[in-house]
């Protein structure tokens, strides 16, 4: 008898092969029947009229932590998503110094600075009862809703071996072998390999550049050595290029170090804008150096603009422009006065405007600015206005108004910014772009910076934008990216797909009413500190491993995800 059949449905595969009308089996945590199903099962349900596709896999998260309080990993498990890749940019809550119990309030304030996670949260939400990987890996085992992969951050391996000296030293020989010696035991553990930032944006809780950006060549090219030593291994890396253009150098390095393991490493993320033609061939380049050099280098990037929540009050995107941090890093009325000195904004403008910016360049038009929340009578009637309207009626340039309007407020307002690249042509070179075989969609970054960005909903606003907006994709190749081409590159053992034998993660949606809500701020973190929410719109159910996990965007209790090891769970995926 089977567990549970899907009648009548629209299955789209995940392979890129035609929708079909078809029944979906499903026993025991996997699909048992595609096509005309007549055996009895324990329920059925009529999904005529509804799309049935593989659920979507996230590889870009952080839901490192918020899995302990929220093992429904929301809202990206709302979207669709049953599978996603934690353990980026470097960054994990272990392995964890036994020795050195300090070390897990310095990881809190790490991980609080430099993913925008709430400290109470860390500090309330998490048992923090682990020091190895595989303790790590094993606190949550049997406890989360969705399947979840985790890299091991280099960050932590350093921490573990060097202690205070991680940030600014160097390994002696010992110690890079006991560093590497931890990478073999986190992914004899199950860890899907290493991740590792060089970025200049990544600073710890003391405002410090964080450990694995003092790691040199030959450390980052030992560990990637290991990590091609293991079964269903991966290489997630992030330096500074990634936002706006590489240099050679980097370039260089992504190509040897994916050569150098024999696996595929990914970053993030890939900024599409056409105002910036050359960006794109430059970022690809390290993808084409790769391929030369035996590796595969695969760029991550958005088929969203991701709304974002700022402020001049609180860490935002804004203190990651050159020269910004400093000021925005006073205190309020030290900071109030800093920004209403003509000179300072001259100067911070000027600085937003650099080539060192990056993309962080397209935050400086303040003038597209839409004013969210506001907190004092002169600001009553400005929320959803724009600033440069409101510029012109105060006979001021948009950045001093914008001031202005904060400085009332004591600097809480919220700031929504309106991206410049939501034009014509750039959403014409995103769908281009999307055609190469080393780009991937990804890069939500879910389970960070959550006051400020709301980047799980991707899945059904892509596939609300393909059936009902742009369609620069159709519904079987924009559910092909979400599903198989992201189990492909990690190799996972059974999913990305409805066939018969894979695993049962699976999505039913209305394709009449699928997207993603706007974002909206709720307080419902531990310690009620807020995080951005978007509701799924048109998701009918969502399971995982066979299991019911969201009925009508709302979560069902179960908890059949699965902590996915590598080797057990994920298969290698070679280079060549």
């Amino acid at each position: 008898m089977l567990d549970h059949v899907i009648k009548g449905a629209t299955v789209v595969d995940g392979t890129g092969a035609p929708a079909r009308i078809a029944d979906v089996g499903v026993r025991d945590g996997r699909v048992a029947a595609v096509g005309k199903v007549t055996e009895a099962a324990r329920t059925v349900e009529d999904a005529a009229g509804l799309v049935l596709t593989p659920g979507f896999v996230d590889p870009h998260t952080h839901y490192d932590a918020q899995l302990f309080w929220d093992p429904y990993a929301t809202p990206s498990l709302n979207h669709g998503v049953t599978t996603v890749v934690a353990g980026n940019c470097g960054f994990t809550l272990a392995p964890l110094n036994p020795s050195r119990p300090e070390d897990a309030d310095y990881t809190r304030r790490m991980m609080s600075k430099v993913e925008g996670m709430s400290l109470v949260a860390l500090e309330e939400g998490a048992p923090w009862s682990w020091h190895s990987f595989g303790e790590y890996l094993d606190a949550l085992e049997g406890r989360i809703a969705v399947n979840a992969g985790f890299m091991v951050g280099h960050c932590a391996l350093r921490r573990y071996v060097m202690g205070p000296d991680a940030v600014g030293g160097q390994p002696s020989e010992e110690q890079l072998a006991r560093i590497v010696a931890l990478l073999h035991e986190a992914m004899d553990a199950g860890a899907w390999g290493f991740s590792t930032t060089q970025s200049a944006t990544h600073s710890d809780g003391d405002g410090q550049p964080v450990a694995s950006r003092h790691a040199r060549p030959a450390e980052l090219l030992a560990l990637a050595k290991a990590v091609g030593e293991h079964e269903g291994t991966q290489i997630e890396a992030i330096v500074a290029g990634c936002l706006d253009q590489f240099s050679d150098a980097e370039i260089d390095l992504f190509a040897e170090l994916s050569a150098t393991a024999g696996r595929p490493l990914n970053w993030n993320v890939l900024t599409i804008d056409a105002a910036v033609p050359e960006r794109v061939p430059r970022q690809l380049a390290a993808s084409e150096r790769a391929r030369k050099a035996g590796g595969r280098v695969v760029a991550l990037t958005m088929p969203i603009l991701t709304p974002m929540n700022m402020s001049l009050g609180t860490f935002c995107a804004l203190n990651l422009i050159p020269g910004w941090g400093p000021v925005l890093g006073l205190p309020v009325p030290e900071r109030i006065a800093r920004l209403r000195d003509p000179e300072v904004r001259a100067e911070l403008l000027g600085r937003a405007d650099s080539k060192e910016a990056g993309v962080f360049r397209r935050l400086a038009n303040f003038g597209r600015y839409v004013i969210g929340d506001t907190y004092s009578e002169a600001n009553r009637g400005l929320s959803g206005r724009v600033v440069r309207d409101i510029a012109a009626e105060r006979g001021q340039d948009p950045f001093t108004c914008l001031v202005e309007i904060c400085a009332a407020d004591e600097l809480r307002t919220v700031l929504w910014p309106m991206p410049p690249d939501n034009d014509p042509a750039s959403w014409t070179l995103r769908a281009e772009t999307w055609q190469h075989e080393d780009v991937m969609l990804g890069g939500s970054d879910a389970g960070a910076h959550l006051d400020r960005m709301c980047g799980a909903p991707y899945t059904t606003r892509f596939l609300g934008d393909c059936l009902r907006g742009r369609k620069l994709v159709g519904l079987e190749r924009a559910v092909k990216m979400l599903t198989d081409d992201p189990a492909r590159l990690f190799g996972l053992r059974g999913r990305g797909r409805i066939e018969e034998g894979c695993h049962a993660d699976l999505v039913l949606f209305d394709p009449e009413r699928i997207e993603a809500g706007p974002a909206t701020l709720v307080h419902d973190l531990p310690g009620d500190s807020p995080r951005l929410d978007s509701k799924a719109l048109g998701v009918r159910a969502v399971w995982v491993n066979g299991v019911a996990a969201i009925r009508d965007d709302v979560v069902t209790g179960a908890v059949p995800g699965k902590v996915l090891r590598s080797g057990r769970d994920t298969r290698t995926v070679g280079t060549r």
